[in-house]
């Protein structure tokens, strides 16, 4: 049984019943922590409000979906990332900022205006999530988890709004124009007085709700920031909105009067459709750049199936799920956390989470990750990690704190969009003042134009929508972006710094070589080492057993598996960091391990340039497996693109010359620098930057932490990193080396169309304020260029989703030779 638990409603509201689904804030509990029915609260009638009291936000279980918990300084503190429903500008977050800020307990509060989040560091010992939620509410705005914020249901019933505000003005619009038409097509006196006034007086009511409905979202807005002693982008527009239809009406009421020779109902309704079509397109576009995020982010199912011990499922809140639970879940739906499959088999996507774009088939008793998705039929499955430890929530993490960092340009264009506003309602004053003077039927018409042409929302949005539409496009690749300023630095480096082990290499060895004594095959010897290898953990040991179970490559050839007769060997014995033993029937003693270990001489090895295994016998040696770590299969095909785009490339490692050299030529790079410490890769690093080149650095987020964090831009590399330790500001999560190059290029585009964006906004603002100062713009005209300004900013950022090719490893994953 599933019930709905909402924060307590104001007596005084009173909204449609919702339905059986989660509606709009509604969060989906399991009944089971509720009290019997009888003693439970009525259930709210609809959703959030800004009456409501938002208990629920103070519940422990609710708040692990928004908020982690840290220490500091022997001090609990909070972190948590929500999202504000309606918000359009800059100003509006710094409205909701403000109102933050200044709460006792609240240490840190930002709200990112493109993706409407706010991150919040709080003292739980002083202050609760309601309270602050109440705060915002105070402002207009709503306060909820990006869940609820984000659901299907509230999204289009968001939309559906402005859509309906864009009708209204649609067609109140083209009634008006019709009546306006016909004093633009007569000369003076044409018009009979009476119908003159009988179409001034249809065009009146027409107007009504235009400004009563269309533009109430403008008003709400401006009236918001005003009251808060701020000056908001929406305040600007309902000023020359009010004053038009102030003046219009005026006109209409006493048409011998001052201002009774002209009214302006047509360009009144016509620069609100232009603003409310420009809302609602650039609505939609931010739910396609923002929102390409938010879609990864919140991919978790909100409920699912759990199995009763007599055997029945029954639907319950993920947040209800404990660790050891088996749940089911059917096709399309998400894995609500890392477990074991219990079915037969299934087919799972993990592009977010592995970077690799095929689905992928698990059978029973495999390991399945959160946020992957179920592509087959019913899959039960055996919960053992949930919430915070799962990768997938490392993930979300990152995401989200990419998603509220502002970036350098925008809090640039931020803290000029503030003062602009001012000069623009002055300007506007100055304009109309001016006017009347010379012409006062101009001078209302040249004011309204100055006060919508002006508004600086393109310049607001011309940064972060970029940016944030990248990250999108790279996160549906597998890469993690974790900083957006990162994409300023990737876009200028002239410099890119490997390391090798975990990085052009993988983080395993594979056999390369066998070479055996005169009479055995190839087959033979690795049979039999694979039967002593088979008892042991160690690396080596490991990749002579996966040589004989699956192939292996020599000199680029792919060489065959072999049968392995484990049951051969009798006594098996490991000597750590030697070897193994064995007693093998026919042959005797078997030994699998160092020279030393083996009783061999450095002339029976022979030449050694590499890590090897010996096999030998009671006469001595038999055969030797030469190993090397396997080459990343895009390595040398990543290297050669970054030399294409003139891109300098340097191989940083600790291993021994004779092995970084090798890797090095193998990819084609020249500039080695081997035998480095942690300290020296840091001091590489300084020199390359005090030489003037800007450096972006590959590692594995393992052991590179100090010079991944030097750089002027890094990526870790390979699904093993922690990502929540990881100082890179990129995660690759497939371990591919292109998506170094691909990233690149993104960035590259990205800043191309930062600089577009931002052109275009000054641009735009140095052509149309003269325009309209000197009267050339009429009010219907500045709505026009306003809206399509704001919109070709957005439009042009989406043009950063479009996929880059996918590169997929190449069939010959073999090794490293120079």
């Amino acid at each position: 049984m599933v019930c709905h638990i909402l924060p307590r409603m104001n007596p005084a509201v009173t909204v449609p019943t919702v339905g059986a689904e989660r509606a709009g804030a509604g969060f989906l509990l399991e009944s089971a922590a509720l009290a019997p029915s009888q003693n439970r609260p009525p259930r709210p009638k609809g959703p959030l409000t800004v009456t409501d009291d938002f208990l629920v936000l103070d519940d422990p279980v609710e708040q692990q979906e928004f908020t982690r918990f840290t220490d500091h300084e022997g001090q609990r503190l909070a972190e948590s990332v929500l999202m504000v429903q309606g918000m359009y500008c800059a100003a509006c977050a710094d409205t909701v900022e403000e109102a933050v800020s200044h709460l006792p307990g609240v240490l840190k509060a930002q709200v990112h205006a493109a993706t409407r989040r706010l991150t919040l560091q709080w003292d739980p010992s002083v202050q609760q999530v309601s309270r602050i939620a109440q705060a915002v509410g105070e402002t207009g705005y709503r306060l909820l988890p990006m869940r609820e914020a984000l659901s299907i249901s509230n999204r289009l019933a968001e939309g559906r709004k402005v859509l309906w505000r864009l009708f209204v003005a649609g067609i109140c619009m083209m009634q008006v124009m019709m009546y306006a038409w016909p004093a633009y097509i007569t000369g003076p006196g044409d018009i009979p007085p009476d119908i003159e006034h009988l179409l001034r007086w249809a065009s009146w009511v027409l107007s009504l709700p235009v400004v009563l409905f269309a533009s109430g979202s403008f008003f709400s807005s401006a009236w918001r920031d005003l009251k808060r002693g701020r000056v908001g982008m929406d305040t600007p527009v309902s000023i020359g909105i009010l004053v038009t239809f102030a003046v219009s009406s005026l006109a209409t009421f006493d048409p011998t009067g001052p201002w009774g020779h002209e009214v302006w109902f047509d360009s009144l309704t016509m620069f609100v459709f232009f603003l409310m079509g420009g809302r609602y397109f650039e609505f939609k576009a931010r739910d396609r750049t923002a929102g390409a995020l938010d879609d990864l982010m919140n991919r978790l199912p909100e409920v699912c199936e759990r199995r009763h011990p007599d055997g029945h499922f029954e639907l319950v809140s993920v947040r209800r799920l404990v660790l050891g639970d088996v749940v089911r879940l059917h096709a399309g739906q998400a894995f609500p956390g890392d477990g074991v499959l219990l079915s037969p088999s299934a087919t799972v996507d993990e592009a977010l989470l592995t970077g690799e774009s095929h689905p992928l088939s698990r059978q029973a008793g495999d390991e399945v990750i959160a946020g992957s998705f179920n592509l087959s039929g019913p899959a039960e499955v055996r919960l053992n990690k949930l919430g915070a430890d799962t990768r997938f929530a490392q993930i979300v993490a990152l995401m989200e704190k990419a998603s509220t960092e502002k970036p350098r340009l925008a809090i640039l264009a931020d803290r000029i969009a503030a003062p602009f506003l001012v000069v623009v309602l002055l300007a506007a004053g100055l304009a109309g003042w001016y006017w009347w003077q010379i012409d006062p039927a101009r001078a209302l018409a040249v004011a309204v134009a100055v006060l919508i042409v002006t508004c600086p929302c393109a310049l607001s949005l011309a940064t972060p929508t970029a940016m944030l539409a990248s990250a999108g496009a790279m996160a549906r690749r597998g890469v993690l972006v974790r900083r957006l300023q990162a994409f300023e630095s990737l876009a200028h480096i002239d410099t890119v710094v490997f390391d090798k082990t975990g990085t052009l290499t993988h983080d395993k060895v594979v056999l390369t070589d066998i070479r055996v004594r005169g009479g055995m095959t190839l087959a033979q010897a690795l049979s039999m080492g694979a039967a002593l290898a088979s008892g042991s953990l160690h690396p080596a040991s490991k990749a002579i057993a996966t040589a004989a179970r699956e192939g292996w490559s020599r000199s680029g050839e792919p060489q065959p598996g072999v049968a392995v007769e484990e049951g051969q060997v009798l006594q098996l014995t490991e000597t750590a960091g030697q070897g193994m033993q064995g007693f093998w029937p026919h042959l005797g003693q078997l030994r699998l391990g160092s020279a030393r270990f083996c009783d061999l001489d450095a002339q029976s090895v022979g030449p050694v340039d590499s890590p090897q295994v010996h096999l030998s016998d009671a006469h001595g040696w038999l055969a030797t497996f030469v190993l090397d770590e396997g080459l990343r299969p895009d390595a040398h095909q990543a290297v050669a693109a970054l030399n294409a785009m003139n891109i300098r490339t340097v191989l940083l490692s600790g291993d021994r010359p004779e092995a970084a050299h090798r890797i090095g030529h193998a990819v084609g790079m020249g500039h080695v620098i081997a035998g480095a410490t942690p300290e020296k890769k840091l001091a590489e690093m300084v020199a390359l930057q005090q030489q003037g080149h800007r450096v972006a650095m590959v590692g594995d987020g393992l052991n590179d932490g100090p010079v991944l964090a030097r750089a002027n831009t890094s990526f870790a590399l390979g699904s093993a990193a922690p990502l929540a330790q990881a100082q890179s500001d990129y995660v690759i999560q497939g371990g591919m080396l292109m998506e170094v190059v691909h990233a690149l290029v993104q960035a590259r585009a990205t800043m191309r169309i930062v600089r577009q964006n931002l052109a275009w906004a000054a641009g735009y603002n140095a052509v149309s304020v003269p325009l309209a100062l000197m009267g050339y713009m009429p009010p219907w005209l500045a709505g026009l260029g306003m809206a399509v300004s704001s919109f070709w900013v957005i439009g042009n950022a989406l043009r950063l989703n479009r996929r880059l090719p996918r590169t997929h490893p190449v069939q010959s994953a073999g090794p490293a030779h120079a």
